[in-house]
């Protein structure tokens, strides 16, 4: 029997990284999951027996409410997001409103699609992703990204404390460096100014006091735990798995 047994969740940015092991792992735990991304291509081998896909885009309202009454979801977990590189100097007006729009706005949309539906059935679980590069920290040459994710911090409380007579939680999770494709876009940027691809990587190695990053399913069952009952007592929470980083 599993965790997530008779659930319906609803995931964004699904194919690939934390998304894409998210889906697998709370389908793993018996839940129904919606795997849904922007770029259809990249859920192609992802459905299976309790796993339906389709696209979504997280920027456009219309798109989301069809998600959602799709879905129904019990869980939604709102992974969608961009990291752009460089400080405030570098950070022009579109980056900025791409940014928030995506890694802010798109999470609004979902929450408030999905909240009246979930109030309606008696509850719900909300997992928002944000980063230790948040309020939590800072990160060299994050300064939008660190931006959006204190949004999303206190965008998660704002929603945990408004909504948790309804039964619904919500909590967010701040990951430090994660192995994902993301990451190697990163890597490849960085490599450029500081001599190769190699020197890149080992800067971002270096940070990470257990002297590796995380792998996206060490990611995904901390995901599992908070769709499932047994963080029922847990919400308004930004849950730091960055393997040290922030405690230094």
């Amino acid at each position: 029997m599993g965790r997530l047994d008779g659930k319906r969740a609803l995931v964004t940015a699904a194919g690939q990284g934390i998304g894409r092991a998210s889906v697998l792992a709370m389908a793993a735990e018996g839940a129904h999951v919606f795997a849904t991304d922007i770029n259809a291509s990249a859920l192609g081998d992802l459905a299976g027996d309790n796993i339906e896909t389709f696209t979504l885009n997280a920027m456009d309202a219309d798109s989301i409410a069809a998600g959602v009454e799709r879905a129904a979801p019990d869980v939604l977990f709102n992974c969608a997001g961009f990291v752009h590189h460089g400080t405030v100097l570098d950070a022009t007006e579109d980056e900025w409103d791409f940014a928030f729009d995506l890694n802010v706005r798109s999470m609004s949309r979902t929450m408030r699609a999905a909240l009246p539906g979930m109030i309606e059935r008696g509850g719900g679980s909300i997992i928002n992703m944000s980063s230790a590069a948040s309020s939590i920290i800072g990160a060299p040459n994050r300064f939008i990204y660190g931006a959006t994710k204190a949004a999303v911090i206190g965008m998660t409380k704002a929603v945990a404390v408004d909504f948790v007579k309804d039964g619904i939680r919500c909590n967010c999770i701040c990951p430090g460096t994660v192995e994902s494709p993301s990451l190697q876009d990163r890597i490849k940027v960085l490599g450029e100014q500081v001599g190769g691809y190699e020197e890149a990587h080992r800067q971002f190695v270096a940070r990470q006091p257990m002297g590796r990053v995380a792998k996206a399913e060490e990611i995904a069952n901390l995901v599992v735990y908070l769709a499932s009952d047994d963080s029922g007592f847990t919400t308004g929470h930004p849950h730091i798995i960055d393997g040290g980083w922030s405690g230094q």
